[in-house]
């Protein structure tokens, strides 16, 4: 009996235990089914329904006249989903029969895979071919894991040819990521070098989204809205893409930099230089062995030689020299030196480039024949100060912001930065050096297309753009004053004197007679140089080897700066031709060609983009009056 109370006791407390759990578990119900009911609906709506961003199209970049320069077109390509695939590597061995996969791109596939969630797609190939696309797609069923897709990739139509401009683009590195989610995506691009880095904000856009479907592993089921994104601006560059590839296709294999830029304005027309990269092979993955090409070509395509190129601007530099000399009152321009070939400074001498020497020269006839005795002369007694102020005044030693990247500065030389970097004083024979362009003065070419512009035109002190507008109709901030390009303080008449020696280089048998312009009664004027990349030692002077008999990484490089029309000058050219030889013979008749296809493609022969160009880029100001 009394072990029935106690059995029946326990049973009653058992019973009372499971009746107050039973009534709370009821409680606990009710409180999330009732009273939190909306709650948990939205968080059950929420593991449902994912957001997923859409890519925008990015914005195209135009030249001047609005032909494309980068686009956008369709990309056939392929994605694997690791968590649909049974055997990842067995799966891309059966891709690889249908399209080229190597061992390198099941390194970088598996790679991806390990930093991503499974469900996510991983780009296997892009830039497919439409029949291995469709072969892809037939095959579908026995490549588990394998999804081709169709979307939009950047596009250079033109490949190399303005590639130093624009750039390319490629996939965020771990260093770019900046909190976008957009470069999460696949295949997404973000601008990696020139117009497509500096604007990449701008020509990104903004993402659209998907709401979607998901179980609870996240991968999509259905649809259920769509809201496309915002496609990036619209960039217009100041390049006529028609003379760009006219110069590209001039310069052939030279390894060369050539800019035409607006004496006026300050519009860059051409921009070249070669030999250059195809942005469309970085754009698409470019090869281990592309790469390698590349980076050890002595030609250096990588390097953009119109503005991160610095050269030794030899006898172009010259008309800096000899208009500082005459605003300084060291000479004027009839006063006559005579050149025998050689001139002594101490117990050194300095050789001119014509053997014999050029016997008694003015000024005029010294820039036509580019004599090195007369601007030695000129140049000691005008001082390596009063130099270094008058190149910079030209443009030399400086920056212009281009927005492209990698702009060198070059170098004007002065007795304290030579203090600075080698604890030893100036001495008069750098200034020598110096004042033909030779020493350690440096330049690029497209500050030498400045000092020409600034030359033609009057001494406004004009600066380059790339950029004309950006977005539809937008104009880009002008790189001109409101009240026109501030002007250097020199005499009309002293110019005048520069600009008779510069048209006598070409009309009255001058260095460069050979390679005048005459388009229809217009002309140019212009200045050859050459400068020396090695140091010439007496025996080498005495037994000269011919410049097309060296080693190409021994020869003079070469140049050449004009202006045309020469009445009233509109365009602006420098040309330079990495191991040319001589400006006369190598970069002179490359000039006169340049300039040809710019004045046949003047505007002012087609009215319509005349009236369109006035209208919106109207003049900033009026026109002033080697070796």
């Amino acid at each position: 009996m009394s072990r029935f109370k106690v059995f029946s006791r326990r049973a009653a407390l058992l019973a009372g235990a499971q009746g107050l759990l039973s009534m709370a578990l009821a409680g606990r119900l009710y409180y999330l089914g009732v009273i939190e009911a909306d709650q948990y609906e939205m968080l059950a709506e929420d593991n449902r329904i994912a957001i997923r961003l859409l890519a925008p199209q990015r914005g195209e970049i135009v030249d001047r006249f609005g032909e494309q320069v980068a686009s956008n077109q369709q990309d056939y390509r392929v994605f694997l989903i690791p968590e649909q695939a049974e055997d990842i590597r067995a799966t891309l061995t059966r891709l690889g029969r249908i399209i080229s996969l190597n061992e390198r791109d099941h390194q970088r596939i598996e790679r991806q895979i390990s930093r991503q969630r499974k469900f996510l797609p991983v780009t296997v190939a892009q830039g497919l071919a439409w029949e291995d696309f469709a072969k892809i797609n037939v095959s579908a069923a026995d490549l588990a894991g394998i999804q081709p897709d169709s979307g939009l990739t950047r596009w250079y139509p033109d490949g190399p040819v303005a590639s130093q401009v624009v750039g390319y683009v490629g996939t965020a590195n771990e260093d770019e990521l900046d909190g976008d989610p957009l470069l999460s995506l696949p295949g997404f691009k973000l601008g990696k070098r020139g117009i497509e880095r500096s604007y990449d904000r701008t020509l990104r856009g903004r993402a659209g989204s998907s709401r979607v479907e998901v179980n609870a592993y996240g991968r999509t089921i259905r649809e259920l809205a769509r809201t496309e994104g915002q496609s990036g601006e619209r960039i217009a560059l100041t390049l006529d893409m028609g003379l760009q590839r006219a110069i590209y296709q001039r310069l052939g294999e030279e390894a060369a930099g050539v800019v035409v830029m607006d004496v006026e304005m300050g519009d860059i027309y051409a921009y070249v230089s070669t030999p250059a990269y195809d942005p469309n092979s970085f754009n698409l993955g470019i090869s281990r062995e592309n790469w390698q090409a590349l980076l050890h070509d002595p030609r250096k395509p990588l390097v953009d030689k119109c503005t991160s190129g610095q050269y030794p601007p030899g006898s172009v530099f010259k008309m800096v020299v000899a208009l500082a000399a005459l605003h300084h009152g060291i000479i004027t321009p009839e006063k006559t030196i005579y050149c025998n070939g050689r001139h002594r400074l101490g117990d050194n001498v300095w050789h001119c480039w014509r053997r014999g020497g050029h016997g008694a020269m003015n000024m005029e006839d010294a820039l036509a024949r580019s004599c090195d005795v007369y601007f030695y002369q000129v140049a000691y007694e005008l001082g390596i100060e009063r130099i270094a102020q008058w190149a910079k005044s030209f443009g030399l030693g400086q920056v212009f912001d281009l927005e492209i990247g990698g702009e060198s500065k070059g170098l004007v030389p002065t007795p304290g930065w030579k203090m600075a970097m080698t604890g030893k004083p100036w001495v008069g024979g750098e200034t020598l050096n110096v004042g033909i362009g030779q020493g350690a003065l440096l330049a690029t070419p497209l500050q030498l297309a400045v000092m020409t512009s600034r030359l033609a035109n009057g001494g406004h002190m004009v600066r380059p753009r790339l950029v004309r507008t950006v977005g539809e109709g937008v104009r880009a901030q002008a790189t001109a004053p409101e009240n026109g390009w501030p002007r250097l303080d020199f005499s009309a008449d002293h110019l005048a004197v520069i600009k008779r020696g510069m048209e006598k280089v070409l009309e009255y048998r001058g260095t460069a007679y050979l390679s005048r312009l005459d388009l229809d009664g217009v002309k140019m004027a212009g200045k050859t140089g050459t400068a020396q990349v090695r140091r010439i030692t007496q025996e080498q002077r005495d037994n000269e080897t011919k410049q097309d008999e060296l080693p190409w990484q021994a020869r003079h490089h070469a140049w050449f700066v004009a202006y045309a029309p020469l009445e009233k000058p509109r365009y602006a050219a420098c040309v330079l031709i990495e191991h040319g030889g001589g400006g006369s013979s190598a970069a002179a008749p490359v000039a006169r060609d340049v300039m040809a296809q710019t004045l046949k493609r003047d505007p002012a022969n087609r009215p319509a983009l005349d009236q369109l160009m006035a209208a919106s880029d109207g003049p900033i100001h009026n026109g002033g009056g080697g070796s």
